[in-house]
């Protein structure tokens, strides 16, 4: 699922941003250890290496999927289900960002995920 839409008078840029989201949570597959290097087209930063091992890695990591993603293998490659429902309440991602993951996903917590 992408979100696509043709500017209109008065649109702001946080609006037109195309945010992907997943058919489904459970194709999330990605890892839960290890080491996960980003390609340049999610993370274009001096550090995309991030340490699942550490919990302030791993929420800077959704944070730059969800947000960068621009296909849903994306998504599938780097998330994962579980990891995501657990880190979701800290992930303070882009609040139209955040909305459109609530809206698919109804048992994600629609209070918690924005910024």
């Amino acid at each position: 699922m992408s979100d696509k839409h043709e500017a209109q008078p008065g649109d702001t840029y946080a609006s037109m941003i195309p945010y992907v989201v997943p058919e489904s949570l459970d194709l999330l597959q990605g890892p839960t250890s290890g080491v996960v290097d980003l390609p340049t087209r999610l993370d274009w930063g001096p550090k995309p290496r991030y340490d699942l091992a550490s919990r302030d890695e791993t929420i800077a990591l959704y944070r730059k999927v969800i947000s960068e993603a621009s296909t849903q293998d994306d998504l599938t490659q780097y998330l994962n289900r579980d990891v995501l429902l657990a880190l979701w309440p800290e992930l303070r991602l882009p609040r139209r960002c955040a909305e459109l993951w609530n809206q698919a996903f109804p048992q994600l917590d629609a209070d918690n995920g924005t910024r």
